[in-house]
């Protein structure tokens, strides 16, 4: 398989979660602390899949100062579109209770709540493409990462959508056109940082890893403590030293 359709693979597979997340929640009642409580492990996850995969590579590749930049630009980039959104109704995207306006609230919140969705899966699928260049494999803590949070999110998001009068067809249509998003967002992560430097590819690297946690602590992480408490703090840490110990073991 070519290198720009195995990372087309890849971003599939992690943006399928976010489909199988939202048929969950439209077909089975699953208690929303067990959404909250996979969430939180999943914001735990990735947090480690950001420090051991993401920011050190780009660090070793790229060195501290283009790694730092680029960290820096993708958090405020992520920030200033996420204020944007929030604007016109998609402050709520991820949560899973009444609190997303229905379109008769605010009329063009379900184009505002799309387009945030995939604003929160783009910086992650272009991380999967990118992480094949050089011929080496996809690594297993940023695909796990990728995909354990993804589910949660899924499912708790399209919760959000139902309980504000969204239709089937919309929150379908909304997560299959992200997960084929992913997948495009991945193969073209590839095949545009082909023949990029090193450092390129590290600055890349880490405005996605930027935007990635800033998108965990501003929509993720709040959404699990609502339900979670005292508990969030635990169960992520428990997501972080899973995904380590996969890395440490062979991811």
């Amino acid at each position: 398989m070519s290198g720009w359709l195995a990372a087309g693979a890849w971003g599939l597979l992690g943006g399928a979660a976010l489909v199988i997340g939202a048929a969950l929640a439209w077909f089975v009642r699953i208690p929303r602390l067990v959404v909250a409580s996979v969430m939180a492990f999943g914001a735990g996850v990735l947090i480690s899949a950001l420090a051991f995969d993401l920011v050190a590579e780009a660090e070793a590749s790229g060195g501290l100062p283009a790694t730092v930049v680029g960290f820096l630009a993708g958090a405020s980039v992520y920030v200033l579109a996420n204020a944007a959104l929030a604007r016109r109704g998609a402050r709520h995207r991820k949560r899973s209770q009444s609190q997303q306006p229905s379109e008769e609230e605010q009329p063009g919140s379900g184009a505002a709540i799309a387009v945030g969705a995939l604003l929160d899966g783009v910086p992650e699928s272009v991380v999967l493409g990118a992480s094949l260049l050089g011929g080496g494999g996809v690594s297993t803590t940023v695909i796990a990462a990728v995909f354990i949070s993804n589910l949660p999110e899924g499912l708790s998001s399209a919760a959000g959508m139902r309980a504000a009068g969204r239709s089937a067809r919309y929150v379908f249509g909304v997560w299959v056109g992200i997960a084929v998003a992913s997948a495009a967002a991945a193969a073209l992560g590839y095949q545009l940082l082909g023949a990029a430097s090193p450092q390129a590819v590290a600055v890349i690297t880490a405005v996605a890893a930027g935007a990635i946690l800033t998108m965990l602590a501003d929509t993720m992480i709040p959404e699990a403590f609502e339900r979670t408490h005292l508990l969030t703090g635990l169960i992520a840490a428990t997501g972080f030293l899973v995904a380590f110990t996969i890395n440490r073991l062979g991811g």
